[in-house]
C-alpha cells in the first residue's frame, strides 16, 4: 500500500497548474484532497473529475491573502477528515517586472500571496499537526528562490522568503520532536498560467523565450508525490526541478 493512501492532502491553488495536477497524482494513489483556491468552477470541476475516476475530493473557494479565510479552510478540512496529513502551498504569483517601472500593486500582490499566504497556510495547520504529533508541510518555491535574474527583483524576494520560512520551520519542529516534515520544492520552468500575469511587455518577451523549453506540471506533482511517499522518518527537504535545456 502507497504511503500516500488515506493521507488528508490540502492544496492551495488547486485550480490550475502545480496545484491541479497535484491533485490529480495523489487521488490517483489514494488521497484525500482539500482543495482551494479563488476559482470555484474550476475548484468544482476538478473534484468531479477525481470522485468520477473513484477518488475522494472537497473544496473551499478560499483566498491565501486573508488569515481568516486560510483559518477557515483548515478548520473545514479537520470538520471532514479529522486531521491535516499534508500542506501543499502552491498558490503564488510571478508579475516580474523591472523596478523602474514601479509596479507597486504587483510587488504587494506578490508579498502577500507567495510570503503571507505560505504564512498563514503554515499557521493554519500546525496546531493540529502538532497535536497529532505528525504533518508534512510542502512549499512551492523557484529556481528564483536560488538566483535573481534580471526584472526577477519582488519575485526571487518572496521565494527566497518562502525557502527562509519552510528552513525556519523545519529547525523549530525538528528541536520540538513534533514529527512535522518540511519540503521545498524549487521548480524552474513549468507550463502554468504564471507567465500570464506579468504586465510587463519590455520583459516579458524574454521571460517567455525561456518557458518555451518548459516542462509539464505533472513532473512536478510526482516530485511531490515522492515526497510525500517516503517513511515519516525520512524527510526530502529540498528539490530543484528544471527542464533539462533550462540554463538559468
Amino acid at each position: 500500500m502507497s504511503n500516500i493512501q488515506d493521507k488528508v492532502v490540502l492544496i492551495t491553488g488547486a485550480s490550475s497548474g502545480i496545484g491541479e495536477a497535484a491533485a490529480r497524482e495523489l487521488a490517483s494513489r489514494g488521497a484525500k484532497l482539500v482543495l482551494a483556491a479563488r476559482r470555484e468552477d474550476r475548484l468544482k470541476e476538478l473534484q468531479e473529475e477525481i470522485e468520477k475516476n473513484g477518488g475522494k475530493a472537497i473544496y473551499k473557494v478560499t483566498n491565501v491573502i486573508s488569515h481568516e479565510q486560510m483559518e477557515d479552510l483548515a478548520e473545514y478540512a479537520l470538520k471532514e477528515f479529522g486531521k491535516i496529513d499534508v500542506l501543499i502551498n502552491n498558490a503564488g504569483v510571478m508579475p516580474q517586472s523591472f523596478l523602474y517601472k514601479k509596479k507597486v500593486e504587483e510587488w504587494n500582490t506578490m508579498i502577500d500571496v507567495n510570503i503571507k499566504g505560505v504564512l498563514y497556510g503554515i499557521a493554519a495547520v500546525l496546531p493540529s499537526m502538532r497535536e497529532h504529533k505528525s504533518g508534512h508541510i510542502i512549499n512551492i518555491s523557484s529556481v528564483a528562490g536560488h538566483a535573481v535574474g534580471i526584472g526577477s527583483s519582488v519575485y526571487s524576494a518572496t521565494k527566497f522568503a518562502v525557502r527562509a520560512i519552510t528552513e525556519g520551520l523545519r529547525q523549530e519542529e525538528a528541536a520540538a520532536g513534533s514529527n512535522i516534515r518540511t519540503t521545498i520544492i524549487s521548480p524552474g520552468a513549468v507550463s502554468t498560467e504564471l507567465t500570464e500575469t506579468i504586465t510587463d511587455l519590455d520583459l516579458k518577451p524574454g521571460i517567455e523565450e525561456i518557458y518555451e523549453g518548459a516542462i509539464d506540471s505533472a513532473s512536478i506533482a510526482r516530485s511531490i508525490a515522492f515526497a510525500i511517499e517516503q517513511p515519516a522518518d525520512v524527510a526530502i527537504n529540498e528539490m530543484i526541478i528544471r527542464p533539462t535545456r533550462q540554463a538559468w
